[in-house]
């Protein structure tokens, strides 16, 4: 495994540093190359409807949501209420 690949994982809380929702705090949701993720925040941007995004725009943190990574066997606990209380509970200050 890359660093790219390890650091692109499903379930890693990340930050946006580009485009109108510049510092605001996402959970990669799906990887859809190695160009682009698609991101949630369970609030405008829904597991149902994410934001494709470039991954060069965004801020890898070291935070892994393990329940998200293992989503094959716990679909139904992840929801957009479980990504919104997860970004609260670890988002904190960002400095650049």
């Amino acid at each position: 495994m890359n660093v790219l690949s390890y650091k692109c994982q499903v379930g890693r809380l990340v930050y946006s540093k580009a485009g109108r929702d510049k510092d605001k705090c996402f959970i990669i949701v799906d990887v859809l190359d190695d160009k682009y993720v698609y991101i949630s925040d369970g609030n405008m941007r829904t597991i149902e409807n994410p934001k494709k995004k470039k991954i060069r725009h965004l801020v890898f943190t070291s935070i892994l949501c393990n329940e998200m990574s293992e989503r094959e066997e716990l679909v139904t606990r992840i929801n957009n209420s479980f990504i919104r209380k997860f970004i609260q509970s670890h988002q904190f200050n960002k400095e650049v």
